[in-house]
């Protein structure tokens, strides 16, 4: 019989792992953790976002510059498929207000669970395997030095390091956010040592640190604070221009959230180019600038400035604060400048947060290095899968379905390679 080793136990490991078991191959995973599913299971404590609703061709969008080496793995597995999958498991889905799918409990660990017991117990397949085995805190540490292909690994473990073999290896070995989970990037070295070409790992759906910091007025009350029912505008010289209308949350240091992951990839790539990154904040986007011009304009009596604001624009609390914040004491009493100010108020931003905070990487492994099916050009027999390829996705079930998708190609470019040889 034949012996895959999958090295990684999040989805794209996890599917892949699927697939083989399905078709008789013995199926042994590695993960340095004591469980697996340890971020997928995180990431569900708010509800489970499998996947997305929207129609295939924008859903492909959502992937930019890797559109091309994504687009073919969700044709394969894209998001009707994941409903599908999940309802297989006894996990019926529902499409929410904004399109996104969960399932109807929210919970992750159901479907986990479900999912697992497949693994161990497969069943109903033409030619099922002995069912997967789990080699739980075994950390990967590459390569046996002499070994001259990519199927004899080394691992460390509690009881010292042990050498693994088998006829094919999938690496689905995550990026590097979220280290604690066991998504740390040490393996780019040792890949990169094979001759393997991959592109630096940065942070993706991230937060940002604002140039010059809140003042301690502005962190200390309004930290953690949403930004609700706003719009940031952005144009960069290279990656084009980004508007959209949501909301994001202000932090101790700066800014997170949704409407900020959305836009995260041209603002860090911004960074890099120029050291900083600005964007215009739309304080009300539902109110033309001509109107907000002439309600600031209105003659207030004895009213307060902000309780003027307040009154004719609905203008408080931390958006209140946040023309304070930015805005000096001339401005704020110029009609005119305010008025600019309320719909395009500049945030310059001058660093991400640490990568192990961000949701996700970019970077990894480049597509270039690898056949159709996933396979390294340079190590024959060695697949690799999920994040820790060359691509990155906003939130909203396009991370999920394309670790998963990758996983499942990655399953099936080692049966082929196992079948050829």
């Amino acid at each position: 019989m034949k012996k895959v080793i999958v090295v990684g136990g999040g989805p794209a490991g996890l599917m892949a792992a699927d697939v083989l078991s399905a078709a008789g191959v013995a199926v042994h995973i590695y993960d340095a953790m004591l469980t697996v599913g340890r971020k997928f299971l995180l990431a569900g404590k708010g509800g489970l976002n499998l996947t997305h609703s929207e129609p295939p061709g924008i859903f492909a969008s959502r992937y930019g510059g890797r559109r091309q080496q994504i687009e073919p793995l969700l044709k394969d597995f894209g998001g009707t498929q994941v409903r599908a999958w999940a309802r297989a498991l006894g996990i019926d889905t529902f499409v929410g207000s904004s399109g996104r799918v969960f399932p109807t409990d929210m919970k992750a660990a159901p479907l986990l669970r479900a999912w697992l017991h497949r693994l161990r117990h497969p069943v109903g397949a033409a030619v099922a395997g002995p069912g997967v085995q789990f080699h739980m805190r075994h950390r990967w540490t590459g390569w046996r030095a002499d070994s001259i292909d990519g199927t004899e690994l080394r691992f460390d473990t509690v009881d010292g390091p042990v050498l693994a073999q088998a006829d094919a290896v999938v690496l689905a070995l995550g990026g590097a956010s979220w280290a604690r989970l066991g998504s740390d990037g040490a393996w780019v070295p040792w890949l990169k040592a094979r001759g393997v070409a991959v592109a630096p790992l940065l942070p993706s759906n991230c937060g940002f640190d604002v140039q010059g910091g809140w003042s301690e007025y502005f962190a200390s009350r309004f930290a953690g604070q949403p930004f609700k029912s706003v719009a940031i505008n952005l144009t960069t010289l290279q990656d084009g221009s980004f508007q959209r209308k949501g909301e994001f949350v202000a932090t101790a240091t700066g800014v997170e959230g949704s409407l900020i992951y959305a836009a995260s990839s041209l603002l860090r790539d911004e960074i890099i180019r120029l050291g900083q990154a600005t964007f215009q904040l739309d304080l009300l986007p539902d109110m033309a600038a001509q109107r907000v011009l002439a309600e600031v304009r209105h003659p207030r009596g004895s009213r307060s400035l902000s309780s003027h604001l307040k009154s004719r624009l609905g203008i408080e609390g931390i958006k209140a604060a946040l023309l304070h914040e930015r805005l000096d004491k001339t401005q704020m009493s110029d009609p005119d400048q305010l008025a600019v100010a309320i719909k395009a108020l500049p945030i310059t931003l001058a660093a991400t947060r640490p990568m192990d905070e961000a949701i996700s990487t970019a970077g990894g492994v480049l597509f270039e290095g690898m056949d159709q099916n996933l396979m390294l050009v340079q190590m024959p027999g060695v697949f690799c899968a999920g994040e820790m390829l060359d691509w990155e996705a906003p939130t909203g079930g396009y991370l999920l379905t394309a670790c998963l998708a990758s996983g499942k190609r990655a399953g099936q470019g080692a049966l082929a390679y196992l079948g050829a040889k």
